[in-house]
């Protein structure tokens, strides 16, 4: 197994055969309670859309065909430069662009649940909105989340470019009976933004990232992610760009902060089966949910 192209799957799990029949279908759901395969894709996206959208095509196939249900992508896979600029402020669409119609089609031919980060147009010529989109094998955009917490830490201004997302009712998506919610990459470093989904029912969490290089910035990272988990008692899965600007270092992590999946520093697809099961017995062992305290609400 190479750190770049790991998965870790349970004997009773069958790969399919071909990527229009994972887990039975286009359409098809697994039984509720058994092993869902997680994928977490890596790749260095560009400002040129059509280049992503083939990369993140090329890489939902690779996830398909080894058995995912879910595919998850970096922050920014629809375009990305280096210095959020003018570049990326031209290329942002709405919800209903090309980018999204495209993505989900491809959802639909392949039969699995995509999820990755895009430039929304919003309503001030000069920024956009860094948005999260989750579309259903049906073709479906079941979910949307515009990142809260903008990275104006480490020598960067994000908000510059980048309009905060409202903070409201986080949007949740099923996923073969498990809940999934999503946050975006900067988010990671605030534990109210993973608390407030799970207090909403999420069981496990997507971070799509375009996690910046520097000094103990990996460490940080790895750090941060397992916390989230193991404080929340939740699978987690995390899709960083990969280098020159990001780490790559995607992960799928459980409840106990185990990692269950772990890509180097090279494009590729990493995957993880996650069940109810797991989740269930480690809160019986620690019902941290149960015993705490504190409530989390928006300042």
């Amino acid at each position: 197994m190479r750190a770049t192209d790991a998965s870790t799957a349970p004997p009773s799990v069958p790969a399919p055969s071909s990527p229009g029949t994972a887990a039975g279908g286009p359409d098809a759901a697994g039984p509720v309670g058994a092993a869902i395969a997680v994928a977490v894709a890596q790749f260095t996206p560009s400002a040129d859309v059509a280049s992503n959208l083939a990369e993140i095509e090329r890489l939902a196939r690779t996830a398909v065909e080894r058995g995912a249900r879910l595919v998850v992508l970096p922050e920014y896979a629809m375009c990305f430069t280096p210095e959020l600029g003018d570049e990326m402020v031209a290329a942002a669409e709405p919800l209903d662009g090309a980018f999204v119609r495209a993505f989900a089609a491809l959802a639909g031919e392949l039969g699995v649940h995509l999820v990755a980060g895009m430039l929304e147009r919003t309503g001030d010529p000069a920024r956009f909105s860094n948005t999260l989109v989750a579309v259903a094998p049906s073709g479906q955009l079941v979910a949307a989340y515009r990142k809260q917490h903008l990275y104006d830490a480490f020598g960067q201004r994000e908000s510059d470019r980048v309009v905060a997302g409202p903070i409201g009712e986080p949007e949740l998506f099923e996923l073969d009976g498990i809940r999934v919610g999503m946050q975006t990459c900067y988010d990671l470093r605030f534990p109210e933004v993973t608390r407030t989904l799970v207090d909403a029912g999420a069981e496990l969490v997507l971070v799509p990232a375009e996690w910046v290089r520097g000094p103990l910035k990996e460490h940080h990272w790895r750090t941060l992610a397992t916390a989230r988990a193991i404080e929340n008692t939740v699978f987690l899965a995390a899709a960083d760009q990969t280098p020159p600007t990001a780490i790559g270092a995607s992960f799928v992590i459980d409840p106990m902060g185990v990692e269950l999946a772990t890509l180097g520093e090279q494009p590729g697809v990493g995957l993880a089966w996650i069940d109810r099961a797991r989740l269930e017995q480690v809160r019986r062992v620690n019902p941290a949910l149960a015993l705490r305290r504190y409530r989390v609400s928006p300042r």
